[in-house]
């Protein structure tokens, strides 16, 4: 189930937040401990009004809520509420109220028992879910997931205790949300969302993003699980390319969004998860290299890799950037009106610029904010190069490529191209594509410059990949 963490407050506005999200939700939380006001006949009206099953949680601050009264009386104020037309009742794992549980069971009221880690995963984890399950109907853990090691954990709850049919993982931290998306393959009875414009901790997502995006209440044991991997990687695009074009061909896939801290680690979950392929961004276009056990002529070539899938129990990795850069600027390049290149940044996107340039004879200049790092490029592409300072230097060119992160959300006001003075003849290519509108392509615009946004190069890429990935065409919209 999804569950919707109503977090307004007072009742009206969890009514609000309800409507807002009725069809994308089966399960409410009514959050009593984010009312500025607890009023019973409120409640009591709220419940009235929803059509489907409510959690009542008074959340403490030490668990992460806002509830900061006495333990006595958030006691007392649940067994209250408990007259009302709940059915579930969430007790802390350290509350030993017998006629609380008592009346619950009178109420057929079934109670959460729950344990909070805000900082991160409890080394007995699956030995606490087992003792929240026997003092309660459904065992409950929160716990924040700090790297792939903790959430490798998370996944094996359902290895380790398949035997406890009905349990909740919540996964807090950027490192846990796959495991929010991917809730069922934690055994999880349901994962918890947010509403729109609520104060969102790290990982949670809104209703409409996982049912909706990542079909996350439709994945079973049969879906196949892709993704992409990154530091940073939230503020990717590439789930909006593959999940739609997956429910479009009624192919029973995902494609999720992994924070990676280990490229080992990355291999391990991905061998617990059963991943069929993943898309790999920076730093680790290069680093994945060692674990492949084949690669395409583009990726020996150019020494790094962004697309990675199984075949035949194989790793197998190849690059779509490659071709995915050269799309937009076909015509031209066929009609050698791009003789010349300004290249600024010389990571991994770079060296896929710059041999796809160079396989077209363009000369190539690169210029790096580290001249080492322009250096090494250039002399292993035969380009020459430039530091940063002599941007000002450099004229005649008929193409600029800017393939840093300079500019990208959140470093909007960022433009590595300072210095250099556009002419109106050049094309301007930006490999960010959020925003779309970067510093560096509004200064080309003024100027009078083409301008080539980096969603052309993402949505180019990614329909390659999909078809690594799938072996089936990229659908058409509808």
């Amino acid at each position: 189930m999804l569950c919707l963490s109503l977090t307004g407050n007072d009742c009206r506005t969890c009514l609000t937040q309800f409507q807002n999200h009725r069809e994308s939700v089966e399960l409410l939380e009514l959050r009593i401990d984010c009312h500025e006001e607890i009023m019973i006949e409120d409640i009591s009206w709220f419940l009235e009004s929803v059509t489907l099953p409510v959690i009542l949680t008074c959340r403490r601050t030490k668990d992460g809520g806002k509830y900061a009264g006495s333990e006595k009386a958030r006691l007392k104020l649940l067994e209250e509420l408990m007259d009302l037309d709940f059915r579930y009742v969430e007790l802390e794992e350290d509350v030993r109220r017998p006629d609380l549980e008592q009346k619950a069971a009178d109420r057929s009221i079934r109670v959460i028992r729950s344990s909070y880690d805000l900082v991160g995963i409890p080394d007995d984890l699956y030995l606490r879910l087992v003792k929240l399950r026997r003092r309660g109907d459904i065992a409950k853990v929160a716990v924040t997931a700090n790297s792939l090691d903790d959430l490798m954990k998370l996944f094996r709850v359902e290895e380790e205790l398949h035997d406890i049919p009905e349990k909740v993982v919540i996964a807090l931290g950027e490192y846990g949300i796959p495991a929010r998306i991917l809730y069922r393959r934690t055994g999880s009875l349901y994962t918890c969302c947010l509403p729109h414009g609520a104060d969102e901790a790290a990982g949670h997502l809104s209703p409409e993003i996982l049912r909706d995006l990542y079909h996350a209440d439709r994945v079973n044991g049969n879906t196949r699980i892709f993704g992409i991997i990154g530091n940073p990687v939230m503020h990717t695009s590439s789930p909006k390319i593959h999940n739609p074009a997956f429910d479009q061909l009624g192919i029973n896939a995902v494609y999720v969004p992994f924070l990676v801290d280990d490229i080992r680690a990355f291999f391990q979950l991905a061998d617990i998860l059963d991943i069929k392929g993943f898309s790999v961004t920076v730093p680790f276009k290069q680093q994945v290299l060692p674990y492949l056990g084949k690669i395409s002529r583009e990726v020996k070539l150019i020494g790094s890799c962004n697309t990675v899938y199984k075949k035949n129990d194989l790793w197998q990795g190849v690059n779509t950037d490659f071709y995915g850069f050269l799309s937009p600027l076909q015509e031209e390049l066929e009609a050698q009106r791009i003789r010349k290149a300004l290249v600024i940044g010389a990571g991994g996107a770079a060296r896929s610029v710059v041999w796809a340039l160079r396989n077209y004879y363009c000369k190539v200049c690169i210029v790096n904010r580290t001249p080492e790092k322009a250096e090494k490029l250039a002399g292993e592409t035969g380009s020459s190069w430039k530091p940063v300072s002599q941007l000002d230097t450099i004229t005649d060119v008929d193409l600029v490529v800017q393939t840093t992160s300079g500019g990208m959300t959140p470093y909007e006001e960022v433009d590595p191209s300072l210095g250099y003075a556009f002419t109106g003849r050049e094309i301007a290519y930006d490999l960010v594509y959020k925003p779309k509108h970067t510093r560096f392509l509004k200064r080309a615009g003024a100027a009078g410059c083409r301008q080539v946004f980096g969603m052309e190069m993402l949505l180019a890429q990614g329909v390659l990949q999909f078809e690594s990935f799938t072996g089936f065409t990229y659908p058409q919209k509808d």
